[in-house]
């Protein structure tokens, strides 16, 4: 005897060894023997054998039309072999009742199962959602094949062009698009990437990293709503200053300026002037929203996207000119020694008498100039020189609580793109990448002052029981990294008790919540804490603070990697093949005169610091990675080296960008994400 039985919603047949009350001993084809409990044994039958049962069965059920199957079944609960009697005939053998069992089994939608080999009639209105649910499906399958066929024959079609940046990096992997793309992935044998540029939906580099930027970043747009900058409504006193500011020609968010008063009487009065859109804009205002929502500029070469709308921007930068609004943080300075005696900070209009700006100064005010060696023929010389003097004696202190010097060892790289703009550039500029060496005699002067402007307002935030937005850094031991919290805490790195952003409201959201909190300070005193937009233990400065170093981070690896992409290119209009080098670890290694880290194949061996020249055997806009290959090691020795601080990031951004798409069409579990190319 055999029986056709269902092992975990497989049906198996075998020959009957053995039957008892509750299980039988069943010997399949294979010759293995399984226990099977009675209630899972469905057919017993002397013929044909199990195989051929299988076989027959499994083919009939094909032929069986599930519309008049479910049209002949009864209403109530029945068996299998009691729809085979009534599809087939009241004589309905063990293949035909087989059938009936395996297509009732396969059709869900039509019958639901109520238990071993029993079954009941779906409703109707069911069964025609079912139906329609599958032909959609079927419909949908069609138009995944025939995208997926376009894709393969070197056409996009618009749909997927339409949804390009979200195929790639933040698909819907049920979504008729992404599939399609993976399908026809695998019948061309292509890199998705490859197969959307030679089906022509990519056709820029410079555009792709531009667009997934802006797909991810700013999915609505740049643009910004119509919003007219808040009038300051207060009366602020004019400040008996002439400031100065310190930047890039390029700069229109003039955020601080600088003035010195009482040079040559023994007490100097030292200013830190900031610009002071938290006199006007106010927390949940429509600026503020948006503010809020983009939390800093996001810069890239020849081009930025603003916090603020231009009109607000203007209306608040500390522009050559004019009386600005600001708030400003006067120290009163032994002139000789430096000693700070006292400290105060205002809100009130200060003339800003000069942009001065660092492209046109650098090779000017020199170290040479500003300590009297050479002559000094500049504006603001007495100035520049005092703040020079007490710059060098604040990063001195710095130091000393440091630990060690502050390493600045490695260039600044300037990009500029031929031609001006009004629009964003397209990838096809020129470009020159020209050098700034950091800690530069201005770079040093600007950098102190807000340091030191910085460390005292969170200082007297603390003091006042306000909550602010800190950095902290707990040691200088490796893997310790800079924090934000709304605690007063020491940050190593700079050398400093405490240390707030406070210094570019005009450029970053965080340093405008400080500006409201220190603005409370200025007007209230001991009693700020009472008026302060944000309480101790505020929610909001949390989420601020979460959002921010989101952003943050996805700004500065947006700027990191476009940078990386007009490095290449600047290393294909000039033409060069051969750069040298310092070797980091495991092959990375750092171009002495460009800002490019990348591997170089042959270094892995070397030592870190090691000098050595490498060939450009490849680049790729695409996935910005460089291939090269080790041509000489140029020194007998590696020089002695500490690992870089930011040496995680350097190699991450040396990594080909990666894909979210999964060729493996999502069986299983998760598999890594494809790479670009």
């Amino acid at each position: 005897m055999f029986v056709l039985f269902d092992d975990a919603g497989k049906f198996l047949a075998g020959r009957v060894m053995s039957e008892a009350d509750a299980s039988l001993q069943v010997e399949l084809d294979s010759g293995k023997r399984v226990k099977v409990k009675s209630a899972n044994a469905l057919l017993k039958f002397e013929q044909p054998a199990p195989a051929m049962l299988l076989a027959e069965a499994r083919k009939l059920a094909d032929e069986i039309d599930l519309d008049l199957a479910w049209e002949f079944a009864p209403e109530g609960e029945f068996g299998f072999a009691d729809l085979a009697r009534d599809y087939f005939s009241a004589s309905a053998g063990v293949v035909q009742q087989a059938a009936a069992l395996f297509r009732l089994f396969d059709a869900p939608h039509y019958f639901r199962r109520a238990g071993k080999g029993q079954f009941k009639k779906a409703p109707e209105e069911t069964v025609k959602a079912a139906l329609l649910g599958i032909e959609r499906k079927r419909q949908q399958q069609l138009q995944i094949e025939a995208w997926a066929e376009e894709l393969a024959k070197g056409a996009c079609p618009q749909p997927i062009q339409d949804q390009i940046y979200k195929i790639l990096f933040k698909p819907d992997k049920n979504g008729p698009e992404y599939k399609a793309v993976v399908e026809a992935s695998k019948r061309s044998h292509k890199a998705p990437l490859d197969l959307l540029q030679a089906a022509g939906a990519i056709t820029s580099a410079y555009q792709f990293h531009w667009k997934r930027f802006l797909f991810e970043n700013f999915p609505k747009g740049t643009g910004f709503p119509a919003l007219a900058p808040p009038e300051i409504k207060e009366a602020l006193p004019l400040a008996p200053v002439r400031a100065f500011s310190v930047d890039d020609s390029q700069t229109t968010e003039i955020d601080d300026a600088l003035s010195v008063q009482g040079l040559g009487t023994g007490t100097v009065i030292f200013g830190v002037h900031i610009a002071a859109p938290g006199l006007a804009i106010t927390p949940d205002s429509a600026v503020d929203k948006v503010a809020r929502e983009r939390l800093s500029t996001v810069y890239m070469p020849g081009w930025k996207i603003t916090m603020l709308p231009d009109d607000v921007v203007q209306a608040y930068t500390l522009i050559e000119g004019r009386d600005c609004p600001a708030v400003s943080i006067y120290f009163t300075l032994d002139e000789a020694t430096f000693e700070v005696k006292s400290r105060e900070t205002k809100l009130e209009r200060v003339p800003i008498a000069a942009n001065l700006r660092h492209d046109k100064l650098d090779g000017i005010v020199t170290d040479a100039t500003l300590s009297g060696e050479a002559s000094a023929d500049y504006a603001f010389a007495p100035e520049l020189a005092f703040a020079w003097r007490l710059a060098k004696h604040l990063k001195a202190q710095r130091e000393v609580v440091r630990g060690k010097p502050e390493n600045f060892n490695r260039p600044d790289y300037n990009f500029r793109l031929a031609g001006e703009r009004i629009e964003a550039p397209d990838g096809s500029e020129s470009i020159e990448i020209g050098v700034r060496a950091r800690g530069s005699s201005l770079d040093l002067i600007v950098a102190e002052a807000m340091i030191m402007a910085n460390s005292a307002w969170g200082g007297w935030l603390a003091e006042l029981g306000l909550p602010g937005i800190y950095r902290s850094q707990a040691s200088l031991a490796p893997g310790i990294k800079v924090r934000m919290g709304v605690k007063a805490l020491p940050h190593a790195g700079m050398g400093v008790a405490q240390y707030t952003w406070a210094t570019s409201p005009l450029r970053r959201y965080v340093d405008l919540v400080n500006q409201w909190q220190i603005i409370a300070c200025a007007r209230h005193g001991k009693t700020a804490a009472l008026a302060a937009p944000f309480k101790p233990k505020d929610a909001q400065l949390f989420s601020i603070i979460s959002g921010f170093e989101s952003a943050y981070a996805a700004y500065n690896g947006f700027q990191n990697g476009i940078e990386r992409f007009w490095t290449l290119r600047w290393l294909q209009q000039n033409g060069v093949t051969e750069l040298t080098a310092a070797v980091m670890k495991e092959g990375l290694v750092r171009a002495d005169e460009l800002p490019l880290v990348f591997k170089a194949l042959g270094c892995e061996s070397l030592p870190r610091g090691s000098h050595v020249k490498v060939r450009i055997t490849g680049l790729d806009e695409m996935t910005l990675d460089v291939h090269a290959t080790l041509i000489e090691r140029l020194d007998e020795a590696a020089a002695a080296e500490e690992p870089d601080s930011d040496e995680d990031e350097l190699e991450a951004a040396a990594a080909p960008i990666a894909l979210a798409i999964d060729l493996n069409d999502g069986a299983g579990e998760a598999e890594p994400a494809a790479p670009l190319g």
